[in-house]
């Protein structure tokens, strides 16, 4: 008995511990929690107030907003009410001023018809004493009134008839002797207001170079770059001990510049080799192309004159690559141009016309093919062809006397292009007759069947040929190198001795899809 009941002490002692742990358990528990709920309900109290400063906050920058935009607002309309009062005041002293000035018209009115009535008087009176005077006049002479006027029309038209040819014997010699002095003043002072600077063209290049480790680069190994570069352009690439510079010699300007461009976008890019050689050459003739189209239009725009057709226009822009005589082309037509229309309106004729004929006029030296026509000829045509009028191209066909000239426009553009190419300096013979020279070089290749291209380098003292590998075979190609030296020695005059190089390339070429 005695352990049970000791166990059930131990017991009941432990029941009541566990009992006394969790009463104070809890009211640890509920002081903690009452202190968290209070730690938040003065958080929450913090948070309130600061959220109603900062509304009050914002609603202060609102209202001072509001009150800018008001004021702003206030300012413009007190603005436009003072600027209406100034017109409204201009208005209604211009309104005075008109109200004052139609008083004065009113005042002149009534003054006007009363001098009108006093004029009216004193012609009545005296067509009376008129009246009175011829009647004593025709009792005096006898004669009636008509006979007396047929007397005096008579003696008047008499006197009238022998002062007129006096006057006009005068008036025809003094046309004759300032007629001639007229004339060269129009001229003179034609060439005075359009007086420009001439530049002889030439047939060479410089192209620069930032060092002269680019001049293998662009030879390449065993030459292949420089020999793509001149097959592709046509142009004799000269490289020299001159520092960092290469000579591009070509008698076309248009090679000359394609071969500067071509050169200038391959050493930019760094890479230099044939494929991309050919690549580029080909890009840049198409750019050209462009440029020269755009020339033609700005061309037109700066002289005014509108309506021209596009492949006219494009001739005119071929003019920058072209010369005659040594004279830039478009430079001469330019020239031509202010000149026709400067003596156009010192004459009294279609200024327009005149500028157009006279910018037109050597469009016969730029064709994409050079048949055996006169340029002027040929100019003609290409201008009727292309829309432009009768006298236009009268003009053109006429200015080196091949046709007969039907308005008086033709001989302003003849004078005027005779006034451009005769100045010193302007022109230089020698140039044209050593470029007829090249192109005839050229154009004895061409002839012979399976020839692509050719091109004349070395001032006419080399000719590369380029040939078709099928149509010509290697023996062909001697063939064709010694029948062409004989016909240039058979048919031409030229100094020295010409080398004629046949080159007959074979390619293999296929894409991938």
């Amino acid at each position: 008995m005695d352990i049970v009941s000791i166990v059930i002490g131990a017991v009941i002692g432990l029941v009541v511990g566990a009992i006394i742990i969790f009463l104070l358990q809890k009211t640890a528990l509920k002081s903690k929690a009452d202190a968290i709920l209070k730690e938040a309900e003065v958080e929450g109290e913090a948070m309130k107030k600061e959220k109603i400063i900062q509304a009050k906050e914002k609603f202060l920058q609102l209202k001072e907003d509001h009150e800018k935009a008001v004021r702003s607002r206030e300012r413009s309309l007190q603005s436009q009410e003072d600027k209406a009062k100034s017109k409204e005041k201009n208005l209604n002293q211009k309104i005075e001023q008109t109200n004052r000035k139609q008083k004065d018209i009113d005042r002149l009115k009534q003054n006007v018809s009363e001098q009108l009535d006093l004029v009216e008087a004193k012609k009545a009176e005296l067509d009376k004493h008129h009246q009175k005077a011829v009647n004593e006049l025709s009792k005096i002479s006898g004669l009636s009134v008509d006979e007396a006027k047929q007397s005096l029309m008579k003696t008047l038209v008499d006197e009238a008839r022998t002062d007129a040819m006096a006057h006009i014997k005068e008036v025809v010699d003094e046309a004759k002797v300032n007629a001639s002095k007229e004339a060269k003043k129009i001229v003179i002072q034609s060439i005075q207001r359009v007086a420009t600077e001439q530049a002889i063209e030439n047939s060479v290049s410089i192209f620069n170079i930032e060092s002269d480790e680019m001049k293998g680069r662009i030879i390449g190994r065993e030459g292949r770059n420089i020999r793509a570069l001149e097959a592709a352009t046509g142009v004799e690439i000269i490289v020299d001990d001159t520092p960092e510079a290469i000579i591009l010699s070509c008698f076309d300007p248009i090679r000359r510049e394609i071969a500067r461009l071509s050169l200038h976008q391959l050493v930019s890019d760094g890479r230099i080799h044939p494929a991309r050689i050919e690549e580029v050459v080909s890009k840049t003739k198409k750019k050209l192309n462009e440029e020269i189209i755009e020339t033609g239009r700005r061309t037109c725009i700066d002289l005014g004159i509108h309506g021209l057709n596009s492949e006219l226009m494009r001739m005119v822009g071929r003019m920058k690559y072209r010369s005659s005589y040594g004279q830039n082309l478009l430079q001469h037509s330019r020239e031509v141009a202010n000149l026709c229309a400067i003596m156009a309106s010192e004459l009294g004729l279609n200024v327009k016309a005149a500028k157009r004929a006279g910018l037109l006029h050597d469009i016969g030296k730029v064709p994409d093919e050079e048949p055996e026509l006169p340029h002027a000829i040929l100019g003609m045509k290409l201008a009727e062809k292309h829309g432009e009028k009768a006298h236009i191209c009268n003009a053109i066909g006429a200015h080196h006397d091949e046709i007969e000239m039907t308005s008086l426009i033709s001989p302003i553009v003849q004078v005027c292009d005779a006034i451009s190419g005769a100045r010193p300096g302007a022109r230089r013979e020698i140039a044209e007759s050593y470029i007829k020279r090249i192109k005839e070089l050229e154009s004895v290749a061409l002839g012979f069947d399976g020839v692509v291209k050719s091109y004349a380098i070395q001032a006419g003292r080399e000719l590369r040929v380029m040939v078709e590998s099928e149509k010509v075979n290697d023996q062909r190609a001697d063939e064709l190198s010694f029948i062409i030296s004989q016909k240039i020695q058979n048919e031409m005059t030229y100094p020295g001795q010409v080398k004629v190089t046949v080159i007959r390339e074979s390619r293999a070429v296929h894409y991938a899809k």
